[in-house]
């Protein structure tokens, strides 16, 4: 009986499998759907994101502003005669109109 010291075949598989499943597992953890680089993608986005709600928050605090200014309990009588002129397109007899 004359066997040779090398390993079978059998575990040449075995081993051969294992490190391709350690691959797969490998690249699916950088580079798959729930991976290192999609979580930096979503991490930017969710920066971009706040930044564009901060925006909106303050243009809509500008609005709620601007809203109860002509509201019934507190009128601003410049703004309301600002936004009637603006939107009626006239102007007093004292103003001087300068267009581009």
């Amino acid at each position: 009986m004359n066997r040779s010291k090398r390993p079978g075949f059998g575990v040449f598989i075995y081993f051969t499998g294992a490190l391709m499943l350690a691959l797969y597992f490998a690249f699916a953890a950088v580079q798959g759907e729930y991976g290192v680089f999609r979580r930096a993608e979503v991490d930017a986005k969710a920066r971009d994101l706040r930044t564009d709600l901060d925006a909106i928050n303050i243009e809509v605090a500008r609005m709620e502003n601007l809203t109860h200014r002509l509201s019934d309990e507190f009128l601003d009588l410049d703004l309301l005669d600002e936004r009637a002129r603006d939107v009626l397109g006239m102007i007093r007899a004292d103003e001087i109109v300068v267009t581009r």
